[in-house]
Order: C-alpha cells, then sequence, then structure tokens
C-alpha cells in the first residue's frame, strides 16, 4: 500500500454489491449523491476550461520564439550555476580564520604505490555524501580509491594562510600549467605569475585550499608544514630573481667550490646518491620534475646525445646561453635525468579496470591521448634547479585532483539542486540527482537516459490519474489532448527553465585541462565571445537547425550552447530520481516544485469510487467469479469492473459508461508498472536497450495477445457485428501458437483489434481505482497475466529496424522509396552490398508495415547468404505468414552488374542534379567526405588500407641562406581505398608527407572521387564532370566543396 498512501490516504467505502441478471442496464444512486456528483462535474468542467483559456493565452503570448522549442533542432545559450558553498572572500583577507577540514585518504591498489594524505580547507560545511564520499579513480594499469572524512573546524593564522597559498599556486601552476606568462610589453620578456599582487589568480567564487597531510591514525588534521614551507621558500626565491633581479643567485658556488661526488643546486649542494626521487623546480622554464638518476653526460656533451636527434647547437651549454641568456657556472658538473610532469587525466572513467592497456593512439573520454612515459625523460644541469623538500608521493596525489575535485563539484552541485527542490528527505541520494543532470555527451559511465525513461512514465502516471479525477465528465479523447499537452517536451522545457534546470545540466565531457584549483591561471583559455555581458543568460538567444554550433563547451564565463531537449530530458530524469530514492510521494513533489499541476486529493478518489458504484448490471455471479479468478483479484466495487467491459457501441443502446476513460488511466499504469520492472531488473542494461525493452512490452499489440493469452476478450461486452469478426479473425490467426511465446511475437507490428488491449489497460485502470491508487496491487495481478515479459536475451527489434542497425553496425546504407498503389503503399528497399545488389518489396494499407515487410525480405537474404544470424525464425515466419496472406509479394531478384527489371535505379535521386560534398580539412575530414558520397550513392563505405613505404630524405635551407640544409626523414605511405559498388573498383597512390599529417587524407579521396566515378560511370551515368577548384595540397587548410555533375 506504499504507492496508495503517497497519492491518497483515503478510506472511503465502495458502494452497492447486489447484483442482478439482466444484460446491460444502468441503475440511479440516491439523489442526494447524484447532486453531489453532478456539482462536483459542473465545477471540474470549469476548471478544465479555465486551464485552457490560460495555456492558449500563455502560448499567444510567448509569440514566435517558442519555435522548436523541446526539440533537439533548437540550440540555445545558457550559463552555469555556480556552486554556492566554493564561494568566499575569505583568501584575501589578512586575520586569522576558522575553516572546515576534510581529510583525503588515497590508497592504490598496487603495492608500494604510496599516495600522500591531503586536507580540504573550506569556509563551509560539505554536504554528508561528499563529507563521506568513496570513489575509484582509474589510472593507467592501476586504481586508487579515494575516501573524504570530516575532521571539523581547522585554524589558520594569516602567516599560515599565505605559505598555503604560496605552495596551492606554484604546484598546481607548475605541474598543469605554466609559471611564466609573455609580457604586455615585449613578447621577449616573461613574467612570473605568483606575483605579490595575486588577487588575480584566487577569484571569490572558488575558494578552498588543498594541503598535504602527515599519516595519521584518528581524525586529526596534522599538516605537513615542513613540505609547504619548503614550496613556499622556492616561490620568494623565484620572485627574487625574476622581480628583483637577482639573477646572481643562478649557480652560487663558484666552480673551485667542487667537491667530488657534490651536485650543486641553485641554492644548496647535495651528495648525488641523495637526489633520486627529489622533486626540483627549473627556474628557467618554471617546470616540475624529479629527479630519476645522475647521468654521465655534462653541458659540454652534445646537445643531440640525449635524443639521438641533430640540432643546431652544438652542447648543453650552448643551447642555454642561446635560448635562455644563460650562462652555466658548472658546466662539467654531471646532468640529471629527470621525469617530466604530464597533463592531468580523466580517472573517473572504468576503461583502464582490470588492468585494461589502451593503446598508444586510443583516445580517452575527454579527447586526450595516454601518455607514452619512455618519451617523458629530459637531461637538466642541476644549477638550474631550485630543490622542493617534499616527497613524491605528495606529487602523485597532485594527479588526482582534477578528477576527484571534478567529482566532488559536480555532488556539490546535486545537493545544490536538490535543495532547491526542498524535498525533505534523505533518501534521495545526490549521485542519483547527479544521474540526472548528466547527458551522454559528458561520456560518464552513468546518464540521465534510464532515469528519464523511468521520469517519463512516472509524469504519464501522476497526470494520468490527476486529470482522471478533476474531470470526471471529460471523455477519453479530452484527458488524451491534456495530458499530452502537459507532459510534451515544450511543456517541460519551459518549466524547466523556469527553475533554471539549464544551469545545472552537465553537457560536455570531463576536461581535465581545462580544470582549475584556486590560485591556477589558466593555459587554455576560452574567451567569451557570447552577446551577453554577464554570466547569467537572461535573454532567448537561439538558433534553429544550424549544425555549425558546439554543443556543451563553455567559455570562460560558463556560457555554453544546449539543446532545447535536453532541458525536458533532464526534467523527466530528475523526477524519475526522485521516484527511485523516494517513491512517488517524492516525485509528487518535484511536479509540484516544477509548477506541474498533478495534485491528487484524498476525496477525489472516494468520489471516482462512488460514481463507479452507481453503475451496474445483474449478471450470473458466476461470470464475475470466473474474471477474478483469472485476475487474481476479487473488486470490492463491481461496477469498476463493469465500466472497465464495456464497449463505447453499447452507449447506442443507452448505457452511460465505457472503458475508454478507464482505458486512459490504465494505459500510464501498466507503462509505469512495466518500466518500473524493466528499470529494476536490468540494472546493467544501457538506455538504448531499455528503450527497446519497455517498446516491446508497452504496446497495444502486446496487449491483445495478453487479451487473447488469457480469453479476456470472452468477457467483452459490445454490440457490433464488426469488431466480433475482427476479433475472431485475431484470435484464429494466434492459433498453433505457444502460449509461452504469445506476449514475445509482436514483432513491432500492430495486427490486433484496438479493443483487446484496450480492456487490458482498462482492467488494470479498473483495479488501480478499487485499490485506492496502490500501485503494488495492480502489479501483483497483472505480473502473471503479462508473463513472459520480455528481456535481452529474448528481445528482437522490428525487422526495419534490425535491418537499419545491422547496415549501420557494417557500412552499408539502404536505398527507400514508398509509393501509393490504388489502396496499398508499395516500399522498395534495396540494399548494396559488396558483392551484389539485393532488392525487395513490402506491400501493405499501412507505410510502417510495407518497410517492415520488405525488411523482412531482405533480412531473409541475408540470412541465407550467412550474413545475419536470426534469433527466433519462428517469430520471422509467423511475421512472413502474416504479410503474405495479405496479398502477393512480387521481389526483384539479386543481381551483380545490373538493377533488376522495374526496380529503380540506385542512383535515380541524383539524376539531373549535382551532388554536393564539403569536405573539411580537418583532422577526419576527407573521410567523412567520402563516407557521405558513398551515402548519398548508396554505396558500401569504402575499405581504406595503408602501408610505409621505403623513406626519402628531404633536404630544405630556409631562406636560401648558406647554412648547412636540416636533413628530416619524411615519412611515404601507399594509400588504397576499395570502393564497393556493383563492379568493385580499387585504386592506390603513393603520397610523400610528414608524419601524422592529414594531407594524405585528401589526396586519397580526391583520387576517389575521379577514379571511383569513372570506374563507376556504368552503374550511374555515362559521363562525370569532377571539378575541385585549386588544389588543396598547396592551400593545407580550409574546405572545398567537391561537385559531381551528371554530363550531357
Amino acid at each position: 500500500m506504499m504507492e496508495a498512501a503517497a497519492v491518497a490516504a483515503a478510506d472511503a467505502g465502495g458502494g452497492d454489491d447486489g447484483m442482478g441478471v439482466a444484460d446491460s442496464a444502468v441503475v440511479e444512486g440516491e439523489a442526494s449523491v447524484a447532486e453531489v456528483n453532478m456539482n462536483h462535474l459542473k465545477r471540474s468542467s470549469e476548471s478544465f476550461a479555465q486551464v485552457d483559456e490560460a495555456d492558449k493565452h500563455k502560448r499567444a503570448k510567448s509569440g514566435t520564439t517558442n519555435a522548436g522549442i523541446g526539440t533537439t533542432k533548437r540550440k540555445e545559450l545558457h550559463g552555469t550555476t555556480r556552486i554556492h558553498a566554493w564561494s568566499g572572500n575569505w583568501l584575501s583577507k589578512r586575520t586569522a580564520i576558522k575553516l572546515q577540514s576534510y581529510k583525503m585518504n588515497f590508497v592504490c591498489d598496487q603495492v608500494g604505490q604510496i599516495y600522500s594524505d591531503f586536507v580540504l580547507l573550506i569556509d563551509a560545511t560539505l554536504p554528508n555524501e561528499v563529507a563521506t564520499l568513496e570513489i575509484d579513480l582509474y589510472l593507467h594499469d592501476k586504481m586508487v580509491k579515494a575516501s573524504v572524512s570530516s575532521c571539523g573546524p581547522f585554524e589558520l593564522d594569516v602567516q599560515q594562510m599565505e605559505q598555503a597559498k604560496l605552495f596551492q599556486g606554484l604546484l598546481f601552476n607548475g605541474l598543469f600549467g605554466k609559471l611564466f606568462t609573455r609580457s604586455k610589453l615585449s613578447n621577449d620578456l616573461r613574467e612570473f605569475v605568483l606575483k605579490k599582487e595575486d588577487a588575480f589568480l584566487w577569484n571569490t567564487g572558488s575558494a578552498y585550499l588543498l594541503l598535504p597531510a602527515n599519516p595519521s591514525s584518528d581524525s586529526s588534521v596534522c599538516i605537513n608544514w615542513h613540505a609547504i614551507d619548503s614550496v613556499a621558500m622556492a616561490v620568494r626565491l623565484m620572485r627574487n630573481i625574476y622581480f628583483e633581479n637577482k639573477t646572481d643567485l643562478l649557480g652560487v658556488f663558484d666552480s673551485d667550490q667542487d667537491v667530488e661526488d657534490l651536485i650543486h643546486l641553485v641554492n644548496k649542494s647535495c651528495k648525488a646518491n641523495s637526489l633520486k626521487n627529489m622533486v626540483v623546480l627549473a627556474v628557467h622554464t618554471g617546470k616540475i620534475y624529479t629527479a630519476l638518476d645522475v647521468t654521465n653526460l655534462s653541458a659540454d656533451s652534445t646537445f643531440d646525445g640525449a635524443s639521438g636527434k641533430k640540432c643546431k647547437f652544438q652542447t648543453f651549454a650552448e643551447y642555454f646561453e642561446k635560448k635562455y641568456s644563460i650562462v652555466l657556472r658548472h658546466p662539467s658538473q654531471p646532468l640529471l635525468a629527470l621525469k617530466a610532469t604530464h597533463n592531468p587525466h580523466n580517472l573517473l572513467s572504468s576503461k583502464f579496470r582490470d588492468g585494461n592497456v589502451v593503446e598508444k593512439n586510443q583516445k580517452i573520454n575527454n579527447g586526450t591521448s595516454v601518455v607514452n612515459t619512455t618519451n617523458n625523460r629530459v637531461h637538466m644541469p642541476p644549477e638550474l634547479l631550485i630543490p622542493l623538500d617534499l616527497p613524491v608521493d605528495i606529487l602523485r596525489s597532485f594527479y588526482l585532483f582534477p578528477a576527484l575535485m571534478y567529482r566532488i563539484e559536480s555532488l556539490m552541485l546535486s545537493s545544490q539542486l536538490r535543495s532547491e527542490i526542498a524535498y525533505d528527505d534523505s533518501n534521495i541520494s545526490s549521485f542519483l540527482i547527479l544521474e540526472a543532470i548528466t547527458t551522454l555527451r559528458c561520456s560518464e559511465d552513468f546518464s540521465m537516459e534510464r532515469l528519464e525513461l523511468l521520469g517519463d512514465s512516472v509524469l504519464k502516471y501522476a497526470v494520468s490519474c490527476s486529470l482522471f479525477l478533476k474531470f470526471p465528465n471529460k471523455h477519453e479523447g479530452e484527458l488524451s489532448s491534456r495530458r499530452s499537452h502537459m507532459i510534451c517536451n515544450a511543456t517541460l522545457y519551459r518549466l524547466g527553465n523556469g527553475r533554471n534546470i539549464q544551469g545545472y545540466t552537465r553537457d560536455a565531457a570531463f576536461d581535465p585541462r581545462r580544470w582549475l584549483a584556486p590560485g591556477q591561471l589558466s593555459i587554455r583559455p576560452s574567451p567569451c565571445e557570447c552577446p551577453v555581458k554577464s554570466e547569467v543568460v537572461t535573454d532567448d538567444i537561439h538558433v534553429i537547425d544550424d549544425n555549425t554550433i558546439v554543443l556543451g563547451k563553455a567559455c570562460d564565463m560558463g556560457h555554453r550552447w544546449m539543446c532545447s531537449k535536453t532541458i525536458a530530458d533532464c526534467v523527466e530524469a530528475i523526477i524519475g530520481a526522485y521516484y527511485m530514492g523516494g517513491g512517488l510521494r517524492a516525485a509528487m513533489a518535484v511536479l509540484k516544485w516544477l509548477g506541474i499541476g498533478a495534485e491528487i486529493e484524498e476525496d477525489l478518489i472516494v468520489q471516482a469510487i462512488s460514481s463507479a458504484s452507481l453503475q451496474t448490471y445483474l449478471p450470473k455471479y458466476d461470470v464475475f467469479e470466473m474474471l477474478e479468478a483469472k485476475l487474481g483479484y476479487s473488486f470490492s466495487v463491481k461496477g469498476l469492473l463493469i465500466e472497465a467491459l464495456t464497449h463505447p457501441s453499447l452507449q447506442e443502446s443507452g448505457a452511460k459508461y465505457c472503458y475508454e476513460r478507464l482505458e486512459f488511466l490504465g494505459d500510464a499504469v501498466l507503462d509505469i508498472l512495466l518500466t518500473r520492472h524493466l528499470f529494476n531488473s536490468h540494472k546493467d542494461t544501457n538506455e538504448g536497450e531499455l528503450t527497446d525493452l519497455r517498446s516491446a512490452s508497452v504496446n497495444n499489440e502486446n496487449f491483445a495477445q495478453v487479451a487473447v493469452k488469457h480469453k479476456l476478450h470472452c468477457f467483452l461486452q459490445h454490440s457490433s457485428r464488426l469488431l466480433l469478426d475482427q476479433i475472431t479473425e485475431y484470435v484464429n490467426s494466434l492459433e498453433g501458437s505457444p502460449m509461452d511465446k504469445i506476449g514475445l511475437l509482436s514483432n513491432g507490428l500492430s495486427r490486433g483489434p484496438k479493443v483487446l488491449g484496450d480492456i487490458v489497460e482498462s482492467i488494470a485502470g479498473a483495479i488501480l481505482l478499487d485499490t485506492k491508487l496502490d500501485l503494488d496491487a495492480v502489479w501483483g495481478s497483472f505480473e502473471p497475466l503479462l508473463s513472459p515479459i520480455v528481456t535481452p536475451e529474448n528481445l528482437e527489434l522490428p525487422p526495419f529496424r534490425e535491418l537499419i542497425e545491422w547496415c549501420d553496425k557494417h557500412g552499408y546504407f539502404v536505398g527507400i522509396n514508398c509509393r501509393d498503389q490504388g489502396d496499398t503503399i508499395v516500399a522498395t528497399l534495396d540494399l548494396q552490398l559488396k558483392e551484389m545488389l539485393l532488392v525487395r518489396q513490402g506491400f501493405s494499407k499501412k507505410r510502417k508495415d510495407a518497410k517492415a515487410h520488405a525488411a523482412s525480405l531482405l533480412l531473409k537474404d541475408l540470412e541465407e547468404k550467412g550474413l545475419i544470424i536470426p534469433k527466433n525464425a519462428s517469430k520471422m515466419e509467423q511475421f512472413e505468414k502474416h504479410c503474405g496472406s495479405a496479398m502477393d509479394t512480387q521481389i526483384a531478384t539479386p543481381a551483380k552488374e545490373k538493377n533488376p527489371a522495374g526496380s529503380r535505379s540506385i542512383s535515380d535521386p541524383m539524376l539531373g542534379e549535382p551532388l554536393h560534398v564539403k569536405v573539411k580539412m580537418s583532422k577526419g575530414g576527407p573521410r567523412i567526405a567520402l563516407y557521405e558520397l558513398c551515402k548519398k550513392l548508396h554505396w558500401p563505405i569504402p575499405t581504406m588500407e595503408s602501408e610505409k613505404v621505403p623513406p626519402s630524405i628531404v633536404c630544405s635551407s630556409p631562406g636560401g641562406s648558406s647554412q648547412k640544409a636540416d636533413t628530416a626523414v619524411q615519412t611515404r605511405r601507399a594509400h588504397r581505398i576499395l570502393l564497393h559498388c556493383s563492379c568493385s573498383v580499387s585504386f592506390s597512390g603513393e603520397v610523400e608527407c610528414k608524419s601524422r599529417s592529414f594531407l594524405h587524407g585528401w589526396s586519397a579521396v580526391k583520387a576517389a572521387v575521379h577514379t571511383g566515378f569513372g570506374a563507376a560511370e556504368s552503374l550511374v551515368r555515362p559521363e562525370f564532370n569532377i571539378s575541385t577548384g585549386e588544389d588543396l595540397m598547396e592551400r593545407g587548410r580550409g574546405g572545398e566543396r567537391v561537385s559531381v555533375a551528371s554530363g550531357p
């Protein structure tokens, strides 16, 4: 009864259960009850009219700017909501301050890999889920478990605050950013970013400190001030060098002080055996390194001795003198082999689970490649290095912060949204809300798609119940129209936009290189070029059907473009999240917060049941008992069951009720019940397959088969001879099908009379009302009726959908042509394989069914060729039996060289008009252009091969100078593209280009256009005139339009 209690706690009684023996007779109730009901009907009718008028006025007032609202065609500019708890100006205060402290502990799954604990200091109390967060971070070939725990208040004095800011500023900028910027006065001058006036690095919108902690077994805070002071001292030394012009600090030890086995750094000398794993800062670049070893090279060694590549610098000493104007004072001391730092990575993805290795060129979610650590070493004179007296495990922990803090920020944002909704229930997890505001574009291991599906059903159910009870005198058509408007994407968009859902929505993949800690300068800025001056976008700025807009990526002010539909989807997902965490009561609270009028009043439930108790007829008792036995449920108010079984045709005989209103209610009931079941039963199923499962379960054909399977149609009350014939014909068509397979044979084609599915829905609606909106009671009755419920193992897609997905997977394109032939639709589908062309035709009175018929025949052809294996052969046979019984099928025989007689040429759409393909010269552009060309011609995606050929040596002397020419090894590759049409065409060509250049891609595409069309002219047209304009090999970059026009 949990669901019932969430909606209403009414305990009103039913009505008279006494029954007579008449076939269909309406009995009048008491005058007082009738009068009450009539008054309620009058009020509800007036309310319905008022709501409609208000909506019409609102839509008229909004004007033409509403075009495309709630669709993917409309892209809108929106801002990003800031995290309130992150804000604060305490970092700029010159007084002691008390902050909240949270310890961050890191444990690696590899023995010996130690990560230093850290302390997060913030002037706010974190939500409990963040303060107790545990998260897995996936590094290359290992995993680190990060955990957060509260340590209570912690006080910092002014000096500690200053030291902590210097520590954080140097390490975050030195590891992930840069410590030098070009001077505004001259590009040749560099400025150290950590000036004494550092307010520009510390903004009030993001204020927290991350400080290293000494190991401790309790919850107390023990900050590693020794490491912090060491880094702060290095910052002050750098300031002296670059702001006080004290360049004499470089190499403070004279050469006569050289002592064997003593290495001279900038400000201290160390023994060689103490340098391993020392963290150092290069004074000339601001880069941070880890010392690996002392080499046998010196500054007088040949500069290319380390890398094997020749360079214009003869020695290391010459390199530093000419590039950095630094004359080394200890050129004879050995160079240090250093491990360079690397870019931060997205560690939130489970791609690296179980030690899975990513290939060198494979991309991670954020588009960055895995670092090749073998080439991540440099050689450096020790006298240019400042030692940072901190353990290397502190450095390791820093690489975890971009991903960890991004997750914390996301959860803080989710918790902030939860506070705005203000539903007091601790079961609503911030993780659930985070899932609800995360789109697929974020490339996370989760997204809103599953919750959106659940929320859609919950919204439909809540609105259906509300409308059914509020407007008892409105028929099913009016209720459906009103419901459609209340739950459509345009309405949800307006409501979500009014609650700033767009500001919370996460719609872009996490890019750790753009993540910034407080005190860190961005090295990948995205200057705002948006037509707004503030962070908050108050104007309606949108475009329609503009594919050049980059979605999700935010500028430095937080503005980003977003699809209008994304906001509506996010609203549904939030509803689903609250239903998942707190049941229907929580979901109803979200609807109220959004402004969706779906309240359910207890007295309305009582009145609906009372009204049903007034309508009855007097059948034999065993009729009810037989039906109730099938349902596994005994009605308290028999009038509800009577109404659920009464067809509208009886209204012509005087009946004042029919099942249509209960069908309207039951449609939403079965939708939410089956969606909830699938959601909970298949938690590891992706959102696409879950949608397919729901579509296969919640449809009229499936319900019609359930009605026949359990013989519910035998209890239908109607007076239509035509309807009886349709039902009889359909029942006969299912004869011979195993009863345990019925319900899994719909195949996406609606064939059963709609009335059969309607009575299943109306019975569900009747049980819901009889139980005072107890969904669990309805499910207890209907789960056996609906079984077996489709699962991923026995799910089969409709034929046309299955064909399209198979073609997409294997690189084929389907030509589609539908035409009217009298009362029949003829659908012709052609599929160009690598060896032959397949053409099939399907016939039906509906376009969808005709395409499904043709697709089933093509699928059968693919089966015979061994290209596809059906999951359920009996299903395909039944489908073909049905299609074939309607009319004869004409099948074009597949041919290799020419099109079958009577079938359309695959080139017909292009005859008499030019085919334009836009080629973008960015990476991947030429290949995409060729794919688009093949798609428009319905050719399979071409096969591309590439192999290295012997290299050539290219000599160059820039500017014609007499200097020795530089020599560079040029990579030559032979590219071969195989176009697959009726006659296979292949060609090859050698292209000389630099390694990793994209230009060879355009050369291959250009060859494909010229050679491919020339060889395939017999298939399409006798003559082609190819025009590419200027040679793009010389242009290098930019776009060009390739025109392929039919000749005279």
